[in-house]
C-alpha cells in the first residue's frame, strides 16, 4: 500500500532527499511516516481528521 503512494517531506526539513523528517502521503486519506525509517509503521488519518489537525495547527 505505502510503496504505491507519493511521499512528500515537510518543508521545515529543507525538502532535500538527504534530510530526515516527517513525510506525508495524501490520497483518499493521509499517511505519515518517519523518513529515516520508511518501512516502519505509518500513522493513518482520515481526510476529516487530517484537515482538523491542520486547522488546529494553524
Amino acid at each position: 500500500m505505502t510503496r504505491e503512494r507519493i511521499w512528500r517531506k515537510s518543508s521545515y526539513s529543507g525538502g532535500t532527499l538527504d534530510s530526515d523528517c516527517v513525510e506525508v502521503s495524501l490520497a483518499h486519506d493521509a499517511l505519515v511516516r518517519d523518513s529515516k525509517n520508511p518501512a516502519a509503521e505509518v500513522l493513518t488519518f482520515s481526510t476529516p481528521a487530517w484537515q482538523h489537525l491542520l486547522s488546529w495547527l494553524s
